[in-house]
């Protein structure tokens, strides 16, 4: 120290980085084999070196420090609309586009594809998670495209391309496409049925000047739509009106962003949203001013054509926050292993060991249910994983998205003020875990939908009791769980307050499926603690509650393997 130095800086942690975020995850590898994506272990070993690089992870501090910038007019005055982006954020589009986490389950079909992107996805959910907005619109939009044969020979080409050209173009002269979404509007929300924007079949004459041979099925569309994602994406999915009566319903639209002359289309985008998290990537309010658009599906038939996205999107949404819950974990537990407090390493303090555990059971679950989730999609012709799928869809989304933010904020409380601050990742992770419970679908809305799947198909409950009963009989508080659970499913669609109990339905349902995937699959340390913490008694509102006994070293041994830290 010289003369003027206050004092000597130790007991800092160094930063999470250089580590391999795959192999680090024991609990990550062994779901992808066990679901049968054992192939893609080499692939994503790869992955998880590339995207631990300290380069890479800083790569989401710059994006999420420079905002993108709307830019309605050039220097003559006119309208332009576009969005500037910085470069870091284009760094983390290429890197996606070039993985093919938008893709490879549609040009790679085969076992284990969707396991194996849902681990790829997962691993970019602990890198940033504004860029995985318009990879997971672009990646869902390909089964509603398909309802198109027309739509789908035109776009799916550019779509599936492994290039990230983010020109504003039209179609024909760009390398790669991508797809955003536009469906709700300022009346309505999630109610999308109150929508006013309005669509009008154009003349058959004018369609074909000018589409050519794409114009068939055109129509031009009037209105707004209050929460438009990412409106640099070269095409988006709308939902509008298609009869004045109002009879018709919905009809879903494919809407370029250029007409095939070079001409922008008529959606004005009026600014960008100024949100809570996810602020890397652009959310934006747009106006039609008779915007061309192509009829997806049938007339009338907008909502179950996009439901065709809509269950690729919240299968994202489980996988996204499964995997920012695992960053969060990473950054707490590799601090708390070498911050020292009151005499030896946090880490080895007893009731913040409690606290770490109980995380890493969180995260461990949530990616065992994320995994065999994303196995029911590589099944879509099985019924029984159909019809688990059409359960565990809404159920996880409502359940995993929701211990998001609770757990971001046990993970900041780990490092205390340090994670409070905008220097480290944790205030952005903590940020960003509201938005998958609220897009696509609120957690009411998916406890709903919940209801809906239990009532309309036998065939889910009937696969969830064999999913279920594969864990056997030789836990009691499981048997108990589940036997209680059982007489609920039972009674939910007739029970007038079925609806009003929806969300503890709903949980304990993944509860439920959690459990059985961890008493089958994982040691029994971890197993045995999920369900005394969690089925033997309510999980509760904080972590930290795991009961005497639990074997805190074990779980947190295998929660990150760090071989250059103390346990």
């Amino acid at each position: 120290m010289n003369q003027f130095d206050t004092h000597e800086i130790f007991n800092q942690v160094t930063p999470f980085a250089d580590v391999n975020l795959f192999t680090c995850d024991p609990a990550l590898g062994e779901a992808v084999v066990r679901e049968g994506a054992g192939a893609a272990l080499p692939s994503l070993q790869a992955l998880g070196a590339r995207l631990g690089r300290a380069a890479t992870l800083d790569l989401a501090r710059q994006a999420n420090r420079n905002e993108p910038v709307l830019h309605n007019f050039d220097h003559a005055g006119r309208r332009i609309d576009e969005v500037e982006f910085h470069p870091a954020w284009h760094a983390l589009m290429a890197l996606l586009i070039e993985e093919g986490a938008h893709a490879s389950p549609w040009e790679e079909a085969g076992p284990g594809a969707q396991v194996a992107r849902a681990a790829r996805y997962l691993l970019f959910g602990q890198l940033e998670n504004g860029s995985q907005c318009p990879v997971t619109m672009t990646y869902a939009s390909v089964p509603a495209l398909r309802q198109s044969p027309r739509l789908a020979a035109r776009w799916l080409p550019k779509i599936l391309s492994r290039e990230y050209d983010p020109r504003p173009l039209p179609l024909d002269a760009k390398r790669g496409a991508l797809i955003g979404m536009g469906m709700t509007e300022k009346q309505g929300g999630s109610d999308v049925r109150s929508n006013t924007t309005r669509a009008l079949p154009v003349p058959p004459g004018e369609a074909r000047a000018l589409f050519g041979e794409d114009g068939e099925d055109v129509y031009r569309l009037v209105g707004h739509k209050w929460f438009f994602s990412a409106p640099q994406s070269d095409a988006h999915l709308v939902l509008a009106q298609t009869d004045d009566g109002g009879s018709a319903g919905l009809s879903c639209f494919l809407v370029p962003r250029f007409l095939p002359d070079g001409g922008r289309n008529g959606v004005r985008v009026q600014r960008l949203k100024d949100k809570v998290g996810n602020r890397s990537n652009a959310s934006s309010e747009v106006e039609f001013t008779n915007a061309y658009g192509w009829l997806l599906g049938q007339p009338g038939r907008g909502i179950p054509t996009i439901l065709e996205m809509g269950s690729h999107t919240r299968l994202d949404c489980v996988l996204g926050s499964a995997g920012t819950m695992r960053a969060a974990l990473t950054h707490a537990l590799h601090h708390a292993r070498r911050r020292q407090a009151f005499g030896k390493p946090l880490a080895q303090q007893p009731l913040m060991r409690n606290v770490l555990a109980d995380l890493a059971l969180e995260s461990e679950a949530a990616t065992a249910f994320a995994l065999r989730l994303a196995r029911c999609f590589d099944h879509p012709d099985d019924p029984a994983e159909a019809a688990l799928a059409r359960l565990l869809t809404p159920a996880g989304k409502y359940w995993i998205c929701k211990r998001g933010p609770a757990f971001g904020a046990e993970a900041m409380e780990v490092l205390g003020g340090s994670g409070y601050v905008e220097d480290g990742p944790l205030g952005r992770l903590y940020r960003e875990l509201p938005v998958n419970s609220i897009w696509e679908g609120s957690g009411n809305v998916m406890c709903l939908d919940v209801l809906r799947a239990l009532a309309k198909s036998p065939a889910a409950g009937a696969a969830l009791a064999a999913e279920l009963a594969a864990a056997g009989d030789a836990n009691a508080d499981y048997v108990a769980f589940v036997a209680a659970l059982k007489v609920a499913l039972a009674q939910a669609p007739a029970s007038a307050d079925g609806e009003f109990g929806a969300r503890v339905l709903a949980e304990r349902i993944v509860l439920a499926v959690q459990a059985s995937l961890l008493l089958r699959h994982a040691p029994a340390y971890v197993s045995s603690a999920f369900v005394a913490s969690r089925l033997a008694r309510e999980p509760g509102g904080a972590f930290g509650r795991l009961p005497a006994g639990t074997d805190c070293a074990a779980i947190l041994a295998r929660a990150l393997l760090e071989p250059d830290a103390a346990p």
